[in-house]
């Protein structure tokens, strides 16, 4: 099971009293320190308000971030947990991501989703339809999202989004295509849509039993639609108070997912405290844990 680590960006109050200076410089020096550590892949939120509750606070713009981020490392994945499809017309989310994978060398992975809090979507204008139709609206952008990846100009017609002889060039440095991550704990229409368009499945703040019986579901699924099971990797967000301290529960915990065979987990063991020594000791117990963290594969081009 590889590890990735959240970058702290705000939206959690990491960064709450900051001058917003300060908190980019320790953004950077957390992920140099990251990839220092061997953890395998960076990721960040893509919200506009803080969590719970909106404050006036730091919260860093997601794209942003990653497109520095590539530049200040060189071996980690990068991606989000996980975009909010409807805050971006899906063939600028295309485009977005085809050029981070560019600037990183291949280190891009599009972790997407259809967006959940409400009051971001209706102070920044994007309304707030239902849950049937976000959910809808995500199965239109990963069909444009997949088409663009691919090669030539991509035309796609739908409900809700719509392509003409989109052109993205470039598509992005990896091969066969930038890897798509569906996010989600929906068991029928997220999970199918992984299925269908992804690479990998994550799922959020989930039990170990729970994970093992939709694992299974799912690579059923696949079978049952023509698509082989391996192909399909899962992973999970877990939940950030399991991962706040450091002892024994945190690497009894670390070792209870290792034995699922996640493919990978995702942690924020420094949303409390963003500071070097957090994050060194989350490796130890990662480590303790029976986890080899070792440095993410060559970028493409390497």
């Amino acid at each position: 099971m590889q590890v990735g680590l959240l970058a702290p960006q705000g939206w959690k109050g990491d960064y709450d009293g900051w001058p917003p200076a300060d908190a980019w410089a320790r953004t950077v020096e957390l992920a140099r320190q990251a990839e220092a550590l061997g953890f395998e892949s960076l990721w960040v939120f893509d919200h506009f308000h803080t969590v719970p509750e909106p404050t006036d606070e730091i919260t860093f713009e997601s794209f942003s971030v990653l497109a520095a981020l590539a530049m200040v490392t060189t071996r980690v994945r990068l991606g989000h947990m996980v975009v909010c499809t409807g805050f971006r017309n899906p063939a600028l989310t295309a485009k977005l991501s085809s050029t981070i994978d560019v600037i990183s060398g291949g280190r891009f992975e599009l972790g997407i989703g259809a967006g959940w809090k409400k009051d971001e979507w209706i102070a920044y204008g994007y309304g707030f339809p239902p849950l049937a139709e976000r959910l809808d609206a995500l199965g239109d952008h990963l069909a444009i999202i997949s088409e663009m990846f691919g090669a030539g100009r991509s035309t796609y017609e739908g409900e809700y989004a719509y392509v003409r002889g989109a052109i993205n060039v470039p598509q992005g440095l990896q091969e066969p295509h930038i890897p798509i991550i569906v996010g989600g704990n929906g068991r029928q229409r997220t999970a199918g849509y992984a299925i269908r368009y992804a690479d990998e499945l994550n799922f959020v703040f989930i039990e170990p039993a729970d994970i093992a019986e939709r694992m299974r579901d799912v690579r059923e699924r696949c079978e049952a639609e023509g698509r082989d099971p391996a192909t399909m990797r899962f992973s999970l967000y877990e939940r950030d108070e399991l991962m706040r301290d450091a002892g024994q529960a945190r690497v009894d915990r670390l070792a209870t997912m290792r034995e699922l065979g996640l493919d990978r987990l995702v942690a924020f063991p420094t949303r409390w405290s963003p500071t070097l020594e957090a994050q060194a000791t989350f490796a130890e117990d990662c480590r303790a844990a029976g986890i080899s963290l070792e440095p993410a594969r060559e970028p493409v081009g390497a």
